[in-house]
């Protein structure tokens, strides 16, 4: 597994700017498997009325399969610099079981699916006090030349 620091060092790998970061930390990676983490703020977009919400649970998700996939693409086969842009195509079997409170850490688990042509399907889920609070199936679809961003 590889290891990586928490702080500034995320947005080397991911293509979102704050204030749209969910994600803090990359905690390890390898080829099928990521985990990162994250301290749920009262100034994050996605808290409301003391929680962290919905939408920030599926990007936290999203987020986390970025990061996995730049950080190994960059680090582990030295495929350069640039970060690949994905897409969220579809989610199936979402269950959020909670919403986790402001000033409590979450981590995030991807699983690797399938992963044909620039479609990938992972299995997520987010952790908070070691228990779930949300899972889902993701097929993101990856702009691996920014072509969309051109159109």
């Amino acid at each position: 597994m590889l290891m990586l620091v928490e702080g500034k060092s995320i947005l080397d790998i991911i293509p979102q700017r704050p204030p749209f970061v969910m994600i803090d930390s990359l905690i390890s990676c390898d080829r099928k498997n990521s985990i990162s983490g994250l301290l749920i703020t009262e100034k994050n977009i996605f808290t409301e009325n003391g929680v962290f919400t919905e939408p920030g649970l599926i990007e936290n998700i999203a987020q986390t399969v970025a990061a996995g996939a730049s950080y190994y693409f960059r680090n582990v086969k030295n495929g350069g610099n640039e970060v690949p842009i994905g897409y969220i195509g579809a989610i199936k079997d979402l269950e959020i079981n909670f919403l986790p409170k402001v000033n409590s850490h979450i981590s995030t688990e991807i699983e690797l699916m399938h992963e044909i042509l620039d479609i990938t399907i992972v299995s997520g889920k987010v952790l908070n006090d070691g228990k779930i609070a949300a899972e889902c199936t993701m097929k993101i679809f990856i702009d691996k030349d920014n072509e969309i961003l051109k159109l």
